[in-house]
């Protein structure tokens, strides 16, 4: 195969991003014809007592036998619009952020596309199992930031007062950014063991890099739980786990990326 040169590289690329923008286009556009069920069953549920979080979170209480006061039954709050097109912002970026999630496994397959002449004939016959566990990975973080991170923020931040003198009357605009950003930052974090795994290919990371990080990353975890999570121990721990989980596999990967590269220099 023709070496390609920076350029030709670059064009690649340039098509690349422009397909992906595409699919965005075209999944954010079908959601546009579901924007009340997203607005008013997913975007605004957790707003509300009867979420399931909540309504899970009061039932495992119970059942624990801790305070009452894990139960939620109310928002004390409200959303409202101040900018005039602030409403129309907002179905634009829920369409393309929609786009994004439903898109996410083409753009996965885009991005192998482009990557794979650097890769082994074997790995490179490996692209659907790649963009499969990716989109698993994926879609698990976008649900672990909807049902885990998103409500405990929300319920963090309308319990939350300085003064009982001031009340939550949250914008549109910042409460949209919440679920946008807890949700896509979960989705994307769940990628770290493939990131990972491209980092150790071309030597960026090693897994002894990641052992001497635990302390690091395990430290950083806990801040992220007690920001996002009510101050109990069992919402913390919920929190908690999936993300170490996460860092666990990732550090288990790479060894294997590893021990791989010099199993193969071995028969070379």
């Amino acid at each position: 195969m023709k070496e390609m040169s920076f350029l030709e590289h670059l064009e690649v690329l340039r098509w690349l991003l422009i397909r992906s923008t595409i699919a965005i286009v075209i999944f954010g556009t079908c959601t546009f014809f579901f924007s009340d069920y997203i607005y008013d069953t997913i975007i605004f549920g957790p707003i509300r007592p009867s979420f399931i979080t909540y309504t899970t979170f009061c039932d495992l209480s119970h059942y624990l036998g801790f305070a009452e006061s894990i139960c939620i039954t109310e928002m004390p709050f409200i959303i409202q619009n101040t900018d005039m097109e602030g409403q129309v912002n907002s179905l634009v970026w829920i369409c393309i952020t929609a786009g994004f999630i439903l898109g996410f496994p083409y753009i996965l397959w885009e991005f192998w596309k482009f990557i794979s002449p650097a890769l082994y004939e074997k790995e490179k016959k490996n692209a659907k199992v790649f963009v499969f566990f990716s989109s698993i990975l994926f879609f698990l973080g976008v649900l672990f930031g909807y049902f885990l991170i998103v409500p405990m923020s929300v319920n963090f931040f309308a319990t939350f007062k300085v003064s009982d003198l001031v009340k939550n009357q949250f914008t549109l605009d910042s409460y949209m950014g919440l679920i946008k950003t807890s949700v896509l930052a979960s989705g994307l974090f769940f990628e770290l063991p493939i990131i990972i795994y491209f980092l150790t290919k071309i030597g960026l990371v090693t897994p002894d890099f990641l052992r001497k990080s635990r302390k690091i990353a395990i430290i950083i975890v806990l801040i992220v739980a007690a920001i996002v999570t009510p101050p109990d121990v069992v919402s913390q721990i919920i929190v908690t786990i999936p993300m170490l989980l996460i860092f666990e596999a990732s550090v288990i990967i790479s060894a294997i990326v590893v021990k791989n590269q010099k199993k193969n220099e071995q028969l070379s």
